[in-house]
């Protein structure tokens, strides 16, 4: 059934161009916040490992459980955002995501901070589609959409950036709870300001939510990522395998209930859109890249090149930079050059820093991975900021929280799956160079045998190889993706 006009209180044309603006500033707030804490935690988990004493098992679920349940969680809190409501759905994540922080801050032990860090991803699930779908009715004018989106953009990248660099700074002067207490001023902010600078809207209609269809994802969802993670972690077992399985056959399951059900959780309809289809499997692909890369490229500059973890997150920030800046940029690239240009071009820049890789080695000067990186980081702004508006301008307004969560899943998936695949593909290299002399992995080879015996010399460049070949892998899944969004999307290179 067609939903119900928008009441007046809920109409975007009540809010005057200058008060969007504002608000989108607003909606910056929680999406430096999810993604900060995506990364922060990795710099803190030694010292919360001293304080807590957690199990190996436990420390895992400590860094994962957030990202699981975002990831399973997305597409069911879009939806629900276009029912009751996207102001109010913000709101209600931004209070559970607040009251969970302040729980992991203050956590007594490993399993009180899991279950803490858990909540989190559900209140941090509702931030991410909220806030995107909220820019499609506060900038109804396409080029505004797209500028504002890029913003939007630009904040989730600064927010992975600066992360562990302000992670690095707190835990050097105070103890491990603050990485967590540092949301709440922020949320504090948001609370503050968005009831008078962001609009309401939500979708009516009188079918029932789709219950089967919020079970049958995350049945489908969490395993899947579940099983990648742990196929990265642990290598392919029985186990991974089983689990990646019973996931695939859920979305299976899902996929069909979701043509047959009146009020479906995700619209198939929109995969019918070649511009559609093709912005989810860029996200899709993009983000297996970025990710597979950023955890490889980490290990490089710590292990390989024996930079501390401060020094290794600033390496990062000139790729932050460039993906913010290009980000922002997107929506002129586009215009100038059509989208089709646009994202083939972005493909091929992000392909270009990806097999750069290919010309480090053990003794490479900084200076030649900070421009790679940020060539990259080009392409990685261009894209993400141009696959978001895309969707989003693809769906009805009154679905583009639920589309918004699917391409939001997308990332997730995506980041999931190139650290399973590229991570897995780079230590087979590494574990075939052993001849019996390593560990299991080069951080384990450099604690047994030291950083500057043969051995670890060996174990160095071992592990330059696979992260090599998972770069070549990387650019090339790229580069054939370049090609196919071109032929896909042509007659999508009208100026925007």
């Amino acid at each position: 059934m067609t939903p119900q006009p928008l009441t007046a209180d809920e109409s975007p044309s009540a809010l005057g161009r200058r008060r969007a603006w504002f608000g989108l500033v607003v909606l910056m707030l929680p999406v430096i916040l999810v993604s900060m804490d995506f990364s922060v935690l990795y710099l803190a988990m030694p010292t919360i490992a001293q304080a807590l004493h957690p199990s190996a098992t436990q420390e895992l679920w400590i860094l994962d459980v957030y990202g699981f349940l975002i990831a399973g969680l997305l597409m069911t809190m879009g939806n629900l955002g276009d029912r009751i409501g996207r102001r109010r759905i913000l709101l209600i994540g931004a209070a559970v995501f607040g009251i969970a922080s302040v729980a992991a801050a203050f956590a007594p032990n490993a399993a009180f901070l899991i279950g803490a860090r858990a909540l989190m991803g559900i209140g941090g699930a509702t931030l991410m589609p909220a806030s995107l779908s909220l820019i499609a009715n506060m900038f109804p004018h396409p080029a505004d959409r797209a500028r504002a989106i890029g913003i939007w953009t630009a904040a989730f990248a600064g927010g992975a950036a600066i992360g562990p660099v302000i992670g690095g700074f707190l835990l050097h002067h105070y103890w491990w709870g603050v990485v967590f207490l540092i949301n709440v001023p922020v949320i504090a902010a948001l609370f503050v300001f968005a009831p008078f600078l962001l609009p309401e809207y939500r979708a009516r209609s009188t079918h029932p939510f789709d219950i089967l269809g919020v079970v049958l994802s995350l049945l489908g969802i969490l395993p899947i990522v579940y099983a990648v993670k742990d196929a990265a972690a642990e290598g392919i077992s029985i186990r991974s395998v089983v689990i990646g399985l019973f996931g695939a056959t859920m979305i299976w399951l899902f996929l069909r209930h979701q043509k047959r059900t009146p009020a479906p959780l995700v619209n198939l309809r929109l995969f019918s859109s070649a511009a559609f289809s093709a912005c989810i499997a860029v996200a899709l692909f993009g983000m297996m890249a970025q990710g597979g890369m950023a955890y490889l490229t980490n290990v490089y500059l710590q292990s390989v090149q024996e930079y501390d973890v401060l020094a290794a997150a600033l390496a990062g920030i000139p790729m932050a930079i460039t993906i913010a800046v290009f980000s922002v940029a997107a929506a002129r690239v586009a215009r100038f050059m059509g989208v089709r240009r646009a994202l083939t071009l972005s493909l091929l820049l992000a392909a270009a820093g990806n097999l750069g890789i290919l010309s480090l080695g053990v003794h490479s000067p900084l200076w030649i991975f900070l421009v790679l990186t940020a060539i990259s980081g080009i392409g990685y702004g261009i894209q993400f900021a141009l696959v978001s508006d895309v969707v989003v301008g693809s769906a009805p307004p009154e679905q583009s929280g639920a589309a918004s969560g699917v391409s939001e899943t997308s990332f997730e998936l995506g980041t999931a799956l190139g650290l399973a695949l590229f991570g897995s593909l780079a230590t087979a290299v590494f574990l075939g160079h052993s001849d019996g002399r390593f560990a299991d992995s080069l951080g384990e080879t450099l604690d047994h045998v030291g950083t500057d015996s043969p051995v670890a010399l060996a174990a160095k460049q071992a592990f330059v190889d696979g992260m090599h070949a998972a770069a070549l892998a990387g650019g090339i899944a790229l580069l054939v993706l370049s090609v196919v969004v071109a032929y896909v999307m042509r007659g999508k290179d009208a100026v925007r």
